[in-house]
């Protein structure tokens, strides 16, 4: 999938790395250099942990690669802590109170902060997934709830008035919801209509393509496997270049709510 190609042994060449980290700000984090962490409850499984809030985010990525067999049979999130999970590729059985539901490639499921998320890999193959987690802002009379979906069938919509750019918004927009993933897609040659300044944070996981990406007025080059932090107020915008097809990725976006003091 090119989200892991961190390989054992000796170097090939000069170390070097395209990471670059701004504390508090921005982080471009491609798949070389990723670790491998053990969290425990996560059996069989391959966890990278991407944005913290010792980087700036008020949430947490991850890349988990589950094993077969593998999974997290107690619970991920729960007591306050809202959770969602992204199928990346492979097949996955997730358990959110008392529905259990099978995820496919693109499949992606939330957790609402009063259910913990279970999840297990049945199959005999590596399944690649992303996850999240942030504690939820609530505010009286509102309530989120569990949303499960697929990706793949939800079409684009026209971005911001643009035909060459699409979005996929993958979890309700009304107000029970402080945060939202969205899938963001720009054909070769499109781009942002403008660069962003925001006080919302992102987390980004490029899905397919190449591109150029303004963080903080840094042009960057970015491809797929590569992960992206954008902290509040981080300038922000790119554009789809190269022959890899369009520059797609799924991201994050705290939503809803006014600015706790």
């Amino acid at each position: 999938m090119g989200y892991r190609t961190n390989e054992l042994g000796y170097p090939n060449d000069l170390l070097a790395s395209r990471s670059i980290v701004e504390r508090g700000n921005f982080a471009l984090i491609p798949p070389q250099g990723l670790v491998k962490n053990a969290i425990p409850n996560f059996d069989n499984c391959e966890m990278t942990i991407l944005a913290t809030p010792k980087l700036g985010a008020a949430f947490v990525d991850y890349l988990c690669r589950v094993l077969p067999s593998g999974g997290n049979k107690k619970g991920f999130g729960g007591n306050g802590i809202e959770t969602f999970i992204y199928c990346l590729e492979g097949e996955l059985t997730v358990t959110i109170g008392s529905e259990t539901h099978e995820l496919t490639s693109g499949g992606y499921a939330y957790c609402p902060p009063t259910e913990s998320l279970k999840f297990e890999n049945k199959s005999t193959e590596n399944t690649e997934t992303f996850l999240y987690k942030k504690r939820y802002q609530e505010v009286e009379g509102y309530a989120p709830y569990p949303v499960v979906g697929n990706s793949n069938e939800i079409p684009y919509q026209d971005y911001e008035g643009m035909t060459d750019v699409g979005l996929k918004d993958l979890l309700p927009t009304d107000l029970n919801f402080d945060m939202n993933f969205h899938i963001l897609s720009f054909e070769t040659g499109a781009s942002h209509g403008y660069i962003e300044t925001h006080y919302q944070e992102h987390g980004a996981l490029m899905l397919n393509g190449e591109g150029m990406y303004n963080l903080d007025n840094n042009w960057m080059p970015v491809k797929k496997g590569d992960y992206i932090f954008m902290g509040a107020y981080n300038l922000q915008a790119g554009y789809s270049v190269g022959r890899k097809g369009a520059l797609t990725y799924l991201y994050s976006k705290d939503c809803n709510r006014d600015v706790e003091l």
